[in-house]
């Protein structure tokens, strides 16, 4: 096994005390921050673990897991817990803590940061009454745990006046293993030892409410660290609150076309055209229309003049090689698979103003006028490039069709325009061993005269308009950082023509034989799919004076979006509209490996439906793991938890409890409400939160927006726990009354909540509505200015037919879809799934079927058939951890365990030994 760190990252610490608590033999390497060596991951992810096996672990707390498991230290449910309460819930803090401590010399602040969740922990030793976390003896939670605060509660300036913690963490501190890795990551300098790792972090965002349990507690329990409300607050909100609803006329429907109005705020916006040739993943969906079909609800809500258009990208080499694969033109697999993609889309509920695609007139006519523009003012050159030419398929080979060895790295499945694991840019011809992908054949080098775009030309102009669209509009942080990579470098000139069939034609009579590479033409896709929604189309496109632009994409569009596609504008000359806000994802992985249809790993957007979940609950649960900052995974066993937490025993038991009190109770009236100072705070506490989820969704903040959402339902149900209407209800005119009021405040939070949940969740937010027979003009007032929540339903108001919301997902079924979508493995081969690995341990390090070899050669057995023995008791033992570290079916894990004991009886014969198993170690207690 192999062990990549790094120094100063402490999450490092962690893994290697670990290594010395146990006593593992493993190979220690340390790299630099920005390596990668976890090849399909598109970030540095440190630490990492490869197993003998060559699957990687590169989540901390599960590599520390794996090294207990090797020593025979499982990890016991209270444990996990705690590993869980580390990654959720003491992380996040920490990384604050550490953050304002390392880089803003706010030593003072730490304290307060981690006031909650040290107060958790101290509270929970003091109850335990044992020396550490699970019991008498040191486990994989102690090890975490210390090793995550090491930094702060080692440092004088900072100490720790929670006596237990103390004691618990001195203890530690003892270990010399600990100590030893604490030197080894953060040489001596203490906090300033993570000094260049906190520089490259996200400035974390403060957190303003955060449970402190282990997260197998229900989050519905309550709200911890409660936001202080002012007298002053409160009344405001009482005030608010009995405006009632705005008397204005409510919206109309929208009327076609939508075209911008003086004096109005008009959004144009876009989503990166899906390609064709392909069914879209989960990944592709939330990276792009997902998030824009959101914020594009959202902004109707908010009264802007909005259009919202997207569409397929048809053309291009992958377009082509699809045609092949099926036996159908290129028209034909654009139709099909445009159809395909209206569908899936469709399902989701993505309301686009207009879905169009590229291969249109409007698209060849707008590509060309813009091409002949940039010529005629001198932003074109020409040169003549080798290029890479399959002899066999007979065609020249795009960048994505071509793959061999990097020439820096000598990863051997590097593309033919940037290499997977170093990252850097590639020239095709530059490859080693290069192979068209199509066909496996060794390519030949070939000259062929092109059309560039000159960049360095156009240098200064899009720098100044950079300079001013970055500073005052919402570019994501990825955006600007990676398009200010692009021109740290200086911008080279870059080729817009392509030695293809399948594309729009260059009009040049140079090159008639050619067609626009697909990252010229597609982006002016935008201006043709509007031009065939309306012939108004440049009151759009050319007028940025009244419109701004929105562009959602994941990160690997930036560059085109934020450099080529302006600069091709820009040296067009013919005042188009600029991006203004560049909203760019990070990706979506799928249990921590990649979505891939060869392989049938993953779901894919015609597939979701299949599954029997409602499209908006899979809205949801994108948009909670929406990757903003970071690469983020979809997990079935979260995608349960949230469904069942989050959605069921949260948002959906609120609101249904506001409901049937209303109906119970009251007779479907909602009954009137007599405020106390309880009820004044809770209408601040919930104003409040209406108030952050306008400002992040102003600014595209969408998953973060969500948050504020669950915070409502949970501040609504701690408010109905401690009333106890149901109670109150059976006594006398008092009591009745209080249950009146909280029973009427709570279902006017339903509604507010229903209007909230609309861009997220618009079958969910219908229903609710409905339910509550909510007035429409409630959409209207709630989202106006910067939040106004007011009581929607009054007394009186004659509510709907209640009923739940949201079905728990159960574990078969989540297990049955984890299968299903996990890739075809062969009977007789064990996962090798990404998850999988990360919590399976092999039991034998890789050296032990040669040696196996060598004893069955001595007792006269074939030393051939123990190596395959031992070796399949390696990949069973995997198979029986992994399945255990999943919490499969004890049905499925005693199955799993009676082959491996079979396994190794045989090996143990092969080996001349008793066939007896050995006795069991004891657990720790």
């Amino acid at each position: 096994m192999k062990l990549f760190v790094s120094e100063g990252n402490p999450h490092c610490l962690k893994v290697l005390a670990a290594l010395e608590v146990t006593g593992v033999q493993c190979d220690v390497q340390y790299v630099n921050h920005e390596e990668r060596v976890v090849p399909f991951l598109s970030r540095p992810a440190l630490p990492a673990l490869l197993l003998p096996s060559g699957l990687h672990l590169f989540s901390s707390n599960a590599i520390c897991r794996y090294l207990f498991e090797i020593v025979g230290q499982d990890s016991s449910e209270r444990c996990n817990q705690w590993l869980e309460w580390e990654a959720t819930d003491l992380q996040p803090a920490l990384l604050q803590a550490l953050h304002m401590a390392v880089l803003h010399g706010k030593g003072s602040e730490v304290s307060k940061v981690l006031q909650g969740p040290l107060n958790y922990l101290e509270q929970s030793l003091s109850k335990g009454n044992t020396p550490y976390l699970t019991g008498e003896a040191v486990s994989v939670a102690d090890v975490v745990l210390w090793a995550a605060l090491y930094p702060v509660l080692s440092d004088s300036s900072l100490a720790c006046e929670r006596t237990s913690v103390k004691a618990w963490f001195d203890r530690g501190a003892v270990l010399h293993s600990c100590e030893s890795a604490a030197q080894k990551v953060l040489q001596g300098k203490g906090l300033q030892g993570m000094k260049s790792y906190m520089q490259r972090q996200p400035a974390p965002q403060s957190s303003q409410s955060r449970d402190t349990q282990p997260c197998n507690s229900n989050p519905a329990e309550g709200v911890e660290d409660e936001r202080a409300v002012s007298e002053e607050e409160m009344e405001a909100a009482a005030l608010t609150w009995s405006k009632g609803l705005n008397s204005c006329p409510l919206a109309a429907d929208r009327q076609h076309p939508i075209l911008p109005h003086e004096g109005k705020r008009n959004l144009l916006v876009t989503s990166a055209l899906p390609y064709v040739n392909n069914v879209p993943h989960l990944g592709n969906i939330i990276g792009c229309v997902l998030s824009a079909d959101v914020f594009s609800r959202y902004g109707r809500l908010r009264g802007w003049n909005l259009l919202f258009v997207c569409g397929t990208d048809e053309y291009g080499t992958a377009t082509e090689n699809k045609a092949r694969e099926e036996g159908l033109t290129p028209q034909q697999i654009c139709d099909k698979y445009h159809a395909i993609h209206s569908s899936i889309y469709k399902w989701f509920q993505i309301d686009f103003d207009f879905f169009g695609r590229t291969t249109t007139e409007k698209q060849t006519e707008i590509a060309q006028d813009i091409f002949w523009r940039i010529h005629k003012h001198g932003f074109l050159i020409e040169d003549t490039v080798e290029q890479l030419r399959c002899e066999k398929c007979q065609r020249f080979l795009a960048d994505r069709f071509v793959e061999g060895i990097c020439p820096h790295c000598s990863y051997p499945e590097a593309r033919g325009d940037q290499c997977d694991k170093c990252g850097r840019l590639i020239n095709a011809v530059e490859l080693r061993e290069p192979q068209c992908k199509v066909c496996r054949q060794t390519p030949v080098v070939r000259s062929s005269k092109h059309l560039f775009l000159d960049l360095p030309k156009l240098e200064p102009q899009l720098e100044q308009w950079l300079e001013k669209s970055t500073s005052t509009g919402d570019w994501t942080a990825n955006a600007k950082q990676i398009t200010r990579s692009w021109l740290r470098d200086g911008l080279k000139p870059r080729c817009i023509t392509r030695d293809l069939r399948w594309g729009t034609p260059v009009p040049h009579p140079d090159f008639k034989e050619k067609v626009f590479y697909v990252w010229f033409d597609a982006p002016i896709g935008y201006l043709s799919i509007t031009a065939n929604y309306t012939d108004k189309w440049e009151k759009w496109w050319k007028n940025p004076h009244q419109v701004e632009l929105y562009n959602f994409m994941a990160k690997d569009n930036v560059p085109f979006h934020s450099v080529v596609f302006p600069c091709s504008l820009l040296g067009a000359q013919d005042n188009y509209t600029l991006v203004s806000h560049l909203i760019a994802t990070e990706y979506l992985n799928y249990e921590d490996t990649k979505f891939s249809k060869s392989r049938g790993v993953g779901v894919f957007g015609d597939m979701a439906k299949d599954t029997g979940i409602p499209s908006d609950v899979w809205r949801f649960y994108l948009l909670y793991v929406r990757p903003e900052g970071q690469d983020s995974a979809f997990s079935w066993a979260d995608m349960a938890l949230k469904n069942n937490s989050e959605l069921l025993n949260n948002l959906g038991n609120f609101i249904n409890r506001a409901g049937m009190f209303v109906t119970k109770f009251f007779e479907g009236c909602v009954p009137a409400m007599e405020l106390q100072q309880e009820d004044k705070k809770l209408l601040a506490l919930v104003g409040w939160e209406l108030q952050q989820y306008i400002q992040l969704m102003d600014k595209v903040k969408i998953r973060d927006a969500l948050r504020h959402i669950l915070n409502i339902s949970r501040h609504g149900n701690q408010y109905i726990q401690v009333n106890e209407p149901w109670k109150k209800i059976k006594g006398g005119d008092t009591e009745r009354q209080r249950a009146g009021t909280v029973t009427g405040v709570s279902v006017n939070i339903a509604c507010l909540l229903s209007v909230m949940l609309l861009p997220y969740m618009p079958t969910v937010s219908q229903t609710i509505r409905d339910q509550l027979n909510a007035p429409q003009s409630c959409v209207n007032t709630m989202l106006q200015g910067t939040g106004t929540f007011v009581c929607s339903l009054s007394a009186g108001h004659r509510i709907g037919t209640v009923s739940p919301l949201f079905q728990k997902l159960e574990v078969d079924q989540i297990e049955a879809l984890k299968k299903r979508f996990g890739g075809q493995q062969p009977e007789d081969e064990p996962p090798k799934k990404k998850t999988t690995a990360q919590r399976a341990s092999s039991t034998q390090p890789a050296a032990v079927p040669a040696a196996a070899a060598e004893v069955a050669t001595s007792n006269g057995v074939d030393p051939e058939k123990a190596k395959q023995l031992t070796q399949a008791v390696t990949e069973q033992g995997e198979k029986v951890r992994a399945l255990k570290a999943q919490k499969a079916e004890k049905a499925v894990i005693t199955a799993e365990v009676a082959k491996l004991l079979d396994l190794k009886k045989q090996l143990a014969l092969a080996e001349g030994k008793s066939s007896e198993p050995a006795p069991q170690k004891g657990k720790r207690k």
